[in-house]
């Protein structure tokens, strides 16, 4: 099972979140500040993040930031604020989800199953998928474009698979909702965040214009 680190300053919700964690068959480990959840996750390298946004010593959003910057575990925000613009901000550095307090540990754990299985689902399904210099590889949960590589979140990979399987077909937003976040109550303006993520990371390797906006019905993948 997964190694699930919880990066939360209050101790009781701490607690709770690791009991059902741990009753599921899932390993925890436990950060209280900022700095420390940097440095364990460097050391233990978990399957996924639960990360509070509010947190002493460096927030969850610079927490999240330095994540990113290493690699691409997932990240389930944990956020007390209701403003949109936190949930979007955090979107934006890479978050794969995000729950709102307060919030029922059941409705925590379908999230941590949920992005989980979004990881496990690509893996299963083996076939590489090229679209001109563009190579999509779900057994590794990793992307190029000419040989270049292409540094992306389990959520933005899910959508460029979803894209590419289907070059010049025009998806929804609802349709990429469901593929990326499947068991989320997120809104559909959320896959815009995402995509923006996966256009800028696209154009970064030279694929700028990869993925068209279709005014009206969606998005596709401009098909070689």
């Amino acid at each position: 099972m997964a190694l699930v680190l919880v990066v939360e300053d209050e101790l009781e919700i701490a607690e709770v979140l690791e009991g059902y964690l741990r009753r599921a068959g899932h390993r925890t480990e436990r950060a209280a500040d900022g700095h420390a959840a940097v440095a364990l996750y460097r050391a233990a390298r978990p399957d996924l993040v639960l990360l509070d946004i509010n947190l002493p010593g460096i927030d969850g959003l610079e927490v999240l930031r330095l994540i990113r910057a290493d690699g691409a575990t997932p990240v389930i925000c944990l956020t007390a604020r209701s403003e949109e613009i936190d949930t979007v901000v955090g979107l934006e550095l890479g978050a794969d989800d995000y729950v709102t307090k307060p919030f029922s540990p059941r409705e925590v754990m379908a999230r941590v199953k949920a992005v989980l299985r979004r990881g496990e689902g690509e893996r299963s399904d083996e076939r590489v998928v090229r679209v001109g210099a563009l190579e999509v590889d779900p057994a590794r949960l990793s992307a190029d474009l000419a040989g270049r590589p292409i540094p992306l979140t389990v959520t933005e990979f899910r959508l460029l698979h979803r894209l590419a399987a289907h070059p010049g077909r025009v998806f929804g937003r609802d349709e990429l909702l469901e593929v990326a976040l499947p068991d989320s109550d997120a809104l559909e303006r959320v896959i815009d965040t995402h995509l923006k993520n996966l256009r800028r990371k696209l154009g970064e390797a030279g694929g700028a214009g990869l993925i068209e906006t279709v005014r009206g019905a969606g998005y596709r993948l401009r098909a070689p």
